[in-house]
C-alpha cells in the first residue's frame, strides 16, 4: 500500500475523497484544482483522465470529459501538468480512468511516469481482475503503483474477497449499478448493501461513491464506511461557482 494512502486510514476521521476531470473545467485549472482541495481539507483526490467513450460514468462526468478533450487535454499533457505537483500537495493522488488510454501510451511508460510524479494508486475499472492478474500486476507493482478495484450491489461475495484479497489500498463501493450521478441519497435498499459489506470484515478499507451531493448523503454513505467519493455534484459546483468556490463546497460536505 501506498504510504500516503495507508496513514490516511490510521486515523478514524471519516475520509472525503473528490473525483475530478483533469482539464476542467479550463485547460490549466487541474494543478489549481487539486491544490485549492488539500487547502480545503480534502483527504484525497482522484483525477480523472478524460476518454471519449466513458463507460460508467453519468451524464454530467461524461459531459465534462468532452469539455476537457475540447480543451485539448491528452494524456501526456496532463503528466506534463503534474509533473512538480509532490513540491507543492502531500495528500494521496489516484488517476482515475479507461484502459484505452493507458494501453495507447503503454502500460510500463505510463506506471513509469505516475511513480515519477508521485501517484499513488490508479482506478480503472474496464481492466478485469484476471486480466491484471497474468499480464499487468508486476509491472504496478514495479512502480509502486495500487490499483483499486469498484464493487457494486451485484458483485458477489466470492468476488469481493478475490478484489480484497488482490488489493492493497482500498475499495471503492460504487453505491448502486447505475451509472455515476444519477441520484441523490441512499434507500434501505443501499444502506443494507453497506452494512452487509461491512459485516464482511474485509482486510481493505472502504469508500462509497456514486450519489453523494450534501452532508446527508455523505454521512449515509460513511455509516459503514471508511469515507465517501463524490464526483457529480463536486464537478457541478465547479462549473456554476467556480474553482474559488472549493472551500464552500468541502465545508458544506463535514458541516450543516
Amino acid at each position: 500500500m501506498s504510504k500516503r494512502i495507508s496513514e490516511l486510514f490510521d486515523t478514524d476521521k471519516k475520509l472525503v475523497s473528490i473525483y475530478f476531470t483533469a482539464g476542467f473545467p479550463k485547460l490549466n485549472d487541474t494543478v489549481k484544482i487539486i491544490e485549492k482541495l488539500e487547502k480545503s481539507g480534502v483527504d484525497l483526490v482522484e483525477i480523472g483522465l478524460p476518454f471519449s467513450d466513458p463507460l460508467a460514468d453519468g451524464p454530467t462526468i461524461q459531459e465534462s470529459s468532452t469539455k476537457a478533450l475540447h480543451n485539448g487535454i491528452t494524456t501526456e499533457l496532463l503528466f506534463e501538468q503534474l509533473f512538480n505537483i509532490r513540491q507543492k500537495v502531500k495528500i494521496p493522488l489516484i488517476i482515475m480512468g479507461y484502459f484505452n488510454p493507458v494501453m495507447q501510451f503503454g502500460v510500463e511508460a505510463f506506471c513509469q511516469q505516475c511513480e515519477d510524479i508521485g501517484i499513488d494508486a490508479l482506478i480503472l475499472p474496464d481492466l478485469p481482475l484476471r486480466e491484471y492478474q497474468l499480464h499487468y500486476k508486476e509491472i504496478f507493482n514495479r512502480h509502486g503503483l495500487d490499483l483499486i478495484y469498484l464493487i457494486t450491489p451485484q458483485t458477489p461475495e466470492e468476488r469481493i474477497r478475490a478484489i480484497d484479497q488482490m488489493s492493497n489500498s482500498f475499495i471503492y463501493m460504487v453505491s448502486s449499478s447505475s451509472t455515476t450521478g444519477a441520484k441523490a441519497g441512499f434507500s434501505e435498499e443501499n444502506q443494507e448493501y453497506f452494512k452487509r459489506v461491512e459485516e464482511m470484515k474485509l482486510k481493505n478499507p472502504t469508500l462509497v461513491g456514486f450519489g453523494i451531493s450534501d452532508k446527508n448523503s455523505f454521512d449515509q454513505a460513511t455509516s459503514h464506511s471508511q469515507g465517501a467519493i463524490i464526483g457529480s455534484a463536486f464537478i457541478k459546483h465547479i462549473e456554476n461557482k467556480g474553482i474559488d468556490q472549493i472551500p464552500s463546497f468541502v465545508l458544506n460536505l463535514r458541516h450543516e
